[in-house]
């Protein structure tokens, strides 16, 4: 008989346990298939579907519903029907009798009771009810056990080299998600046998815990199944489904819009929100616009009336924006191309910040650094971060000369296209390799892009070229801050924001741009009008779902835990600003450990991101298991790249693949830091 939990509509579901968390939430995360005991009273339908649809929100899998058949309610009559027609198995039992005062009499009474319900014929009522969940249990098995070859037999996946997938034992099932953690079915993989001086008598689970170390993609800001997020869909599915768009507007959408141009990201430079369903495609319209606005302003652009093709980005190497084929051009070509991509632009390689054997340096690529040092050292992560204090530096000509002229070089080079748009990822590129780029050589291109145009606008509007930040990966606090723009000091034309933006729920991306911006749009002509479009723009769910979300992060930054870990890197709460100090979850002691081991060329970390370098001389990585140490209600990404192939993958949550020197260092942050 497979474990159940049981969960009681009468005396409440939400009722709290010891733990002062309610009942519902509290066995969530075991995922146990459950039986709901009904109420029988005066309200206990109500109660009853109450309970159901509570249980639903939370995913629960319903086997049973169990019925006192009280002859004066007779609720049993109502909700045996409504259960049935659910696809849930329902029980109805005669009530016991009512308590009798005498202790002895008491026993007797139940005994007979309990001996009706379960008869030696072992037929009907409640054996029947047995079998049922016996069968359910069953059937549950099976479908796991039959889905990784029906899977293979039926699903392309994104980013998977196909041929890798030998057998169904190389697919991971995944029967739910809770917090930070999967549950996965382990029943078709093979179990290799414990050592044999270990004695393990224990049955083997068909399910296990399995830490989501990438954030599923790095959306899992406040973890799986967050029942706040949960309830913030259902309202809105409720209250509209799907409704259309354009010329309209309804309370989601109008809240998040404003909440992001007027306080958010947007706050001091945007004044419109465009909705679309991704990073992708916020990323394709933020192109359209820029592209559009470059086009308006300069005539030169144009030709005999038609839009020129041949409009490029300015960009860094090793960025990415997205699979679509707008964001693939906006990159130059890489793994993330395809045979019909075409790489528009130029892409500048950057320098870049990491800490190597304690050391915060500046690391400069061949063609800024030329026959001098390529590595400048600047002191500490809040030294390196302070860009408006290092503007003055000797660093920070050699970045505006480069610059300066590398698009001189750009205007005569024949068959270039010509730019149109400066695309960012600030700080971090996340999907090329967490490449943290130097913050000064960003601000440095931003400001010489801005300053290229010989008739700068007088009416604040951009200049040079539009800016575009991607502030997918990084926005919304992973970094430690709301957004990047502050710690720049500067602001963008257009921004796109995505991931921690609905907390890995639904899809939704959001594109903010400047009155300039959107002013090269504005007419009464159709071929004018920003023609972007999808069925589900504004998706009322998606947009509640990003107010909940948001309210859950803001709450989150602003707790003691956030607190303690700026205090860890000397910063007062007294003296947070929350947008240009810069910090980390994981304690400068341990970072100064990582960085000095033998094994490790260097780390990189800022707010939520550890990102190490290990030297490879094999061939492989190794991973390592420090992020168990934290348990702050906010998902942390750590990632490893070689040097060699400059590539990245999610750490072994399970630390079975750690090197020697890694494991020491999270052992002993693990007991002193906490």
């Amino acid at each position: 008989m497979p474990c159940k939990s049981k969960l009681t509509a009468n005396t409440g579901i939400h009722s709290p346990t010891l733990s002062g968390t309610t009942q519902v939430d509290a066995y969530r995360p075991l995922f146990l298939p459950t039986v709901l005991i009904g109420d029988g009273k005066l309200g206990g339908i109500s109660t009853t579907i109450s309970s159901y649809e509570s249980l639903l929100l939370r995913g629960y899998i319903i086997d049973l519903v169990l019925l006192f058949k009280d002859t004066y309610y007779r609720n049993f009559e109502y909700l045996t029907p409504y259960f049935l027609e659910r696809g849930i198995r329902v029980l109805s039992v005669d009530p016991p009798h009512d308590r009798l005062a005498d202790p002895n009499e008491e026993h007797v009474e139940m005994s007979k009771y309990y001996a009706r319900l379960t008869p030696k014929s072992v037929q009907g009522g409640m054996f029947d009810a047995l079998a049922h969940l016996d069968q359910r249990h069953a059937s549950r098995i099976a479908e796991l056990e039959t889905m990784p070859q029906r899977t293979a037999d039926t699903i392309w996946w994104p980013f998977v080299q196909h041929g890798l997938v030998k057998s169904p034992a190389d697919i991971n099932v995944i029967d739910s998600a809770s917090k930070d953690f999967f549950s996965i079915y382990n029943g078709h993989k093979s179990v290799s046998a414990p050592p044999s001086s270990v004695k393990n008598d224990t049955p083997k689970s068909l399910l296990e815990p399995q830490l989501d170390g990438s954030a599923s993609w790095w959306t899992q800001a406040v973890g799986h199944a967050h029942p706040a997020l949960t309830l913030a869909a259902a309202r809105a599915a409720g209250r509209y489904g799907h409704v259309m768009f354009p010329e309209a507007t309804h309370a989601p959408a109008l809240r998040l819009a404003e909440r992001l141009v007027r306080d958010g990201p947007g706050a001091g430079w945007a004044s419109r929100a465009f909705f679309s369903d991704d990073g992708s495609t916020g990323m394709e319209v933020a192109i359209k616009m820029a592209l559009r606005a470059y086009a308006a302003r300069n005539p030169a652009a144009t030709k005999g009336g038609a839009r020129r093709k041949d409009l490029g980005v300015l960009g860094l190497k090793g960025s990415y924006h997205g699979d679509t084929i707008g964001a693939m051009d906006a990159c130059e070509e890489g793994v993330y191309t395809c045979e019909w991509h075409d790489a528009k632009g130029y892409w500048l390689d950057p320098p870049t910040v990491s800490n190597k054997k304690g050391r915060v340096v500046v690391t400069l690529p061949p063609s800024i650094a030329g026959e001098g040092a390529t590595e400048v050292e600047v002191g500490s992560l809040q030294e390196a971060y302070d860009v408006r204090g290092r503007l003055g530096t000797p660093l920070a000509q050699v970045y505006r000369d480069f610059v300066s002229s590398t698009l001189q070089k750009l205007k005569v080079r024949r068959g270039a296209p010509e730019l149109a748009a400066l695309v960012l990822e600030p700080l971090v590129m996340g999907a090329g390799g967490m490449i943290f780029v130097d913050p000064l050589f960003q601000r440095v291109l931003i400001d010489t892009v801005r300053t290229s145009e010989a008739n700068p606008s007088q009416d604040g509007s951009w200049s040079g070229l539009p800016v575009i930040f991607d502030e997918v990966f990084v926005g919304f606090y992973r970094l430690g801050l709301p957004t990047t723009g502050p710690l720049l000091g500067v602001h963008p034309d257009i921004s796109v924001h995505a991931k921690i933006l609905t907390g890995g729920l639904v899809p939704l991306a959001v594109t903010l741009a400047s009155d300039s911006i959107f002013q090269a749009f504005h007419s009464d002509s159709k071929l004018d009008a920003l023609l972007h479009g999808h069925s589900y723009t504004a998706y009322p769910v998606g947009c509640e779902v990003a107010n909940e979300t948001l309210d859950i992060v803001e709450k989150m930054a602003g707790s003691g835990q956030w607190d303690d870990a700026r205090a860890r890197w000397g910063i007062s709460p007294a003296v947070e600003s929350g947008t240009t100090s810069v910090w980390s979850f994981w304690s400068p002691v341990f970072v100064e450990q990582l960085a000095k081991l033998d094994v490790v060329e260097e780390v990189t970390t800022l707010g939520t991101v550890l990102a190490f370098k290990v030297k490879d001389t094999t061939g492989g990585t190794h991973s390592y298991a420090v992020m168990l140490c934290f348990t702050e209600r906010f998902q942390f990404q750590v990632m490893v790249r070689t040097p060699r192939r400059n590539s990245c993958s999610p750490y072994d949550c399970r630390g079975t693949n750690l090197h020697p020197q890694l494991r020491a260092v999270h052992r002993s942050v693990c007991t002193t830091e906490r």
